[in-house]
């Protein structure tokens, strides 16, 4: 091979790895906060965060624990509205130094017809106070049933990239069906919580690194 021709090589290597480079950068999540100091992560909702219908130490958070291989604190509550969690968020999240917040609400916010603007300007003041912590964000959509396919907060996502937070579409898709995967109409079992639990930690997991 003539020097031209090595030089040529060497020119297309280097520039194939710089579009990859800018490719690559391009696809990156971009959210608020990665740089945390915090040292918490925390799963905060309602229920479907508490572990309702899992046996002791089968609920989501604590199958993402052994994931990560880290602690994950569970700060969900069993019946919480969104309203409930903002109320309770310096003493179960703000407090506690997190690093990364799980946020999980709404299914009981339309089992209350609490109307969806509400539920979307109470998350987003939670997503606005954790930020404000210093601390990443990942937002959680929850479907329940079929009734509730109009009421999805289908502007969810566009409140995850407004705030820079991660979105975690559909957090049920497949479980809520499957009643080899759920304790009742709405909750899932301890199996189903694990599949909730790989969902999380699948997107999760870089953020952590």
């Amino acid at each position: 091979m003539s020097s031209d021709s090595s030089c040529q090589m060497k020119y297309y290597s280097f520039s194939l790895f710089i579009l990859l480079f800018v490719f690559l950068s391009g696809c990156s999540p971009d959210i608020r906060n990665l740089d945390s100091k915090g040292t918490a992560i925390i799963c905060f909702g309602d229920s479907l965060t508490w572990g309702a219908g899992a046996e002791p130490g089968k609920d989501y958070p604590s199958f993402l624990a052994r994931a990560l291989g880290m602690e994950v604190q569970n700060a969900g509550v069993n019946g919480n509205k969104s309203a409930d969690g903002l109320a309770r968020i310096e003493r179960d999240v703000l407090s506690k130094n997190p690093r990364l917040v799980i946020v999980e609400f709404g299914a009981n916010d339309f089992f209350q017809k609490i109307p969806p603007e509400e539920t979307l300007a109470n998350l987003a003041r939670i997503v606005d106070l954790i930020q404000e912590k210093g601390a990443a964000v990942a937002l959680v959509e929850v479907r329940t049933s079929l009734p509730m396919v109009s009421y999805n907060l289908k502007d969810l996502r566009n409140l995850a990239r407004e705030k820079k937070a991660l979105f975690i579409k559909d957090i049920l898709s497949g479980i809520i069906f499957d009643p080899a995967l759920k304790s009742d109409q709405i909750h899932p079992n301890s199996a189903g919580y694990e599949i909730m639990a790989q969902r999380i930690y699948k997107k999760i997991r870089p953020l952590l690194k």
